[in-house]
């Protein structure tokens, strides 16, 4: 699997900021939307989906099983197999559109849009960029054991990120 590209980001009036970040996966779009869209999916990169309502309005409750926090929200755009978002508190807006490639790659490309310190913003980076490469792990087989998770990929991506915000 070729690895996953740095994100970019760009700022926006009153504070707010966006993430983005385009990645190439090789696994059909059919296999890609049930790890964006359904508890068990989402639970092999993400988080714990203790509530997902997979509708436009529908509720969401996200938590993350290596720190127990939780975050609370709505789907706000839901195109079956095609676009999904979630608008949860202190993480934004977060999409996922996924454009299929032939019949076996899909391209994702992803937003989240937020508020949030210059720290906040290379976490953020870090991040996401955890997750895109534990998703191309859960698709390929491999989800994450978070009995085992470690802060240790994390804090080398966001010292690449704040190493190539500096250049």
């Amino acid at each position: 699997m070729p690895p996953v590209s740095h994100a970019t980001s760009e700022p926006r009036e009153g504070g707010r900021w966006i993430v983005r970040f385009e990645t190439h996966v090789p696994f059909a779009y059919e296999a890609v939307w049930p790890a964006l869209t359904t508890a068990d999916g989402l639970y092999g990169w993400l988080a714990a989906a203790d509530v997902l309502e997979r509708r436009f309005g529908g509720s969401v409750t996200l938590r993350r099983p290596y720190t127990g926090d939780t975050v609370y929200g709505k789907v706000t755009a839901w195109d079956t197999e095609r676009v999904v978002e979630y608008t949860v508190t202190g993480e934004g807006r977060i999409r996922f559109h996924l454009d299929p490639v032939g019949t076996d790659s899909t391209v994702v490309r992803f937003l989240n849009e937020r508020t949030g310190s210059e720290a906040e913003r290379l976490d953020c980076l870090a991040t996401w960029h955890e997750h895109f490469e534990r998703l191309e792990a859960a698709l390929g087989g491999q989800p994450v054991d978070w009995s085992v998770w470690t802060g240790d990929r994390r804090s080398q991506l966001r010292a690449s990120y704040a190493s190539f915000s500096r250049t």
